[in-house]
């Protein structure tokens, strides 16, 4: 009888991992390579078939041979960086179907933090959204299924599901005294990546919700749309990047390229493959007006967010308002693999046209501004100073005309009322108790102020 052991045992039973190895070694194979350093990588092979053997021979119920290839490969991964992961082919196939905007679950962008399975930011009016779930939010629990043993694939796939379905995530929280379920049914997430609507006196807002394969597209129809509805330029733009996971890098390039001046660095990359080293300047034409801009963040923008960010901070386009962001500054190759699985590999760290790492730093705001709630029922512009009609028992302010009557204002006051029947666009609403919004536009009007004296106007 064979030992495990025994040289041709180990060949027979572990070939199916050496092919597999081999796959992901001439992928990340370092060419020159000393002869000591190939052999310890073969050592390193042997043992696996070794483990391998023995599990197939020893373990207490027959095991599938790919259910071992695709666990050890997926082990391997995660042990590398948190963006890193082996997709099999159910997994590959929905991450194609993410880019384009469509899938079906929760609608969080999560990451591993410190060992936590952590939210990055719930997307933009879907399930998660909805039910509260915010960027930081470390998730314990998903049903009765602790997570720390979790990949993130795995994670992925307990949330995914059919619509009508419900999974109770247990949240911990900075604030919470204790971990807090939030039961949410499953829906079919439709992420709509641009939204925009034209505010004050000709002001554009733009919020980009994740960076997709029209995100560029819509962009660049959402800019006209305003400027038409304005019948002239922008006086202004907020570039709303607040919650933006990230998505596809060159999409962000595209967004970039609409601001940056030609010729201009826009992001670059440095890996070690002659492939990722890589420069991402700004092309001719195209180019929206010098119009002031002002980018929001926080800490649940990051990777292709905070590569227009950064860009536009760099090249003193825009100034950044809001909180830290996520600091998400690697990039990762989708290398697809002969079985219809996926390997999800990063290759490169992206740095700004300055030269910043964003890699676990974030971009830093020109001025920092917190998310305040403010009322939404409140028809007040400065809803954060009381004044005297806020107080309770007021007098009410008496004109009165040049022969000393008052005033009569009941049918004004009615035609006021008659036009706020009119319910107004959702985006809209919520724009106007979105603190960090009205400082950024805030912020905007003064710029055209200070230009404006030093015209002497």
């Amino acid at each position: 009888m064979r030992t495990p052991g025994s040289k041709k045992t180990r060949m027979i039973a572990g070939f199916a991992v050496v092919v597999a190895f081999l796959t992901v070694f001439i992928i990340s194979s370092q060419r020159h390579s000393s002869a000591e350093g190939k052999g310890s990588d073969f050592e390193s092979i042997e043992l696996f078939t070794d483990v391998m053997s023995i599990i197939k021979k020893s373990y207490v119920e027959e095991v599938d041979t790919k259910k071992l290839v695709y666990g050890a490969i997926n082990g391997m991964l995660s042990s590398l960086d948190p963006h890193s992961s082996f997709m099999p082919p159910d997994t590959y196939k929905e991450m194609k179907i993410d880019t384009k905007g469509a899938f079906g679950g929760l609608g969080i962008e999560i990451s591993i933090k410190e060992g936590v399975l952590t939210v990055i930011s719930p997307i933009e009016d879907t399930p998660a959204f909805k039910a509260g779930i915010k960027a930081g939010d470390m998730i314990l629990k998903i049903d009765d299924k602790f997570t720390k043993d979790l990949n993130i694939n795995d994670a992925v796939k307990r949330m995914r599901g059919q619509k009508g379905t419900k999974v109770t995530l247990t949240i911990m929280r900075d604030g919470f005294d204790k971990p807090k379920e939030f039961p949410i049914v499953r829906d079919i997430i439709q992420v709509k990546s641009v939204r925009f609507h034209l505010m004050d006196n000709g002001y554009g807002y733009v919020r980009i919700a994740q960076f997709q394969e029209k995100t560029d597209d819509d962009l660049a129809k959402a800019l006209k749309t305003m400027k038409d509805e304005n019948k002239s330029e922008l006086k202004g733009l907020v570039l709303d990047l607040r919650n933006d996971p990230g998505g596809l890098l060159d999409q962000a390039v595209k967004v970039a390229d609409h601001f940056v001046p030609d010729g201009e660095m826009i992001v670059y990359t440095e890996g070690r493959e002659k492939d990722s080293k890589m420069q991402f300047t700004a092309k001719k034409g195209g180019k929206e007006a010098a119009y002031p801009i002002v980018v929001v963040i926080n800490g649940g923008s990051a990777s292709a967010s905070e590569i227009v960010a950064g860009a536009l901070q760099d090249h003193k386009r825009a100034i950044i308002m809001g909180t830290q962001s996520f600091g998400k500054g690697s990039v990762q190759t989708i290398i697809p693999l002969p079985d219809d699985s996926g390997l999800r590999l990063t290759t490169a760290r992206y740095y700004t046209p300055k030269g910043r790492s964003i890699q676990a730093k974030g971009i830093t705001p020109d001025i920092v501004v917190e998310a305040v709630e403010l009322p939404k029922s409140s028809g007040k512009k400065d809803v954060l100073h009381i004044r005297e009609k806020d107080l309770e028992n007021h007098f009410e302010t008496e004109e009165r005309t040049a022969s000393g009557d008052l005033k009569k204002e009941e049918k004004k006051a009615e035609k006021k009322d008659e036009k706020s029947d009119k319910v107004p666009d959702k985006l809209e609403e919520n724009l106007k108790s979105d603190y960090q919004v009205l400082r950024a536009l805030d912020l905007l009007k003064g710029w055209d102020l200070i230009k404006a004296m030093g015209n002497g106007k």
